[in-house]
């Protein structure tokens, strides 16, 4: 069974956070400082790259993957009843919504937050191409491996096929202010439609746990505890 990788912070009822990208939790630490007052955050690396792996070998990667190396980070942090919140912002928001498809007893709530299920929307398949398209247009210069260069060649293009499942209870998916008329934002809100599940915006845009690390907190505290 691969191994698990996490790091935790804080006191309180356990957040686990699912960073977006390849889940390198990258630029995060403000608001897991943020966060840590009010939750014990558990911040969880799929693919370890923040724990020394970055750099070897990796292969596509699968959502359910990522959601049961979730799920078992939840059992060792929480105990196999123990319930939890989740935040997963982008490919981590997937994560998210899978995680909640495939074990809803587990969580109290959760937020995905501008998960790109753009194939839910009608010709979603043209925008998941050209959404690709301009992604690996942003390719850096080859050099030392990096989480973006992972994130595009092997979370990029099975993250966006993904269909979530309908009826998920205690779901938030959320966008950013700063991405109205953008394209996540419609697919956060037509994914909260397809999913039943509630939709709500926060500050900031795609990258608004980055951007605005101490009012983003404050809206996950808002949306998670009331």
């Amino acid at each position: 069974m691969p191994e698990l990788h996490y790091d935790i912070t804080g006191t309180g009822p356990v957040l686990l956070l699912l960073p977006g990208g390849a889940g390198h939790p990258m630029g995060l630490d403000p608001l897991i400082g943020h966060l840590a007052p009010h939750f014990t955050v558990v911040t969880y690396d799929p693919l370890g790259l923040a724990h020394g792996r970055l750099g070897e070998p990796v292969a596509d990667q699968r959502v359910a993957d990522w959601s049961e190396g979730a799920h078992r980070v939840l059992e060792k942090v929480a105990g196999e009843d123990g319930a939890a919140y989740v935040l997963g912002t982008s490919s981590g928001g997937i994560t998210a919504l899978d995680l909640l498809a495939r074990h809803p007893g587990r969580l109290r709530g959760v937020i995905a937050h501008e998960p790109p299920c753009v194939t839910l929307l009608p010709d979603g398949e043209r925008l998941r191409a050209e959404l690709i398209g301009q992604l690996a247009g942003g390719r850096p210069p080859a050099g030392e491996p990096t989480p973006f260069g992972v994130f595009l060649d092997h979370v990029l293009r099975p993250f966006t096929a993904y269909r979530p499942a309908t009826g998920l209870p205690c779901l938030t998916v959320a966008a950013g202010t700063d991405s109205r008329d953008q394209l996540l934002h419609r697919t956060a809100e037509f994914t909260a439609q397809y999913t039943g599940g509630a939709f709500a915006e926060f500050p900031g845009g795609h990258l608004g746990t980055v951007q605005h690390p101490a009012a983003f907190a404050e809206r996950v505290g808002e949306v998670l505890l009331g």
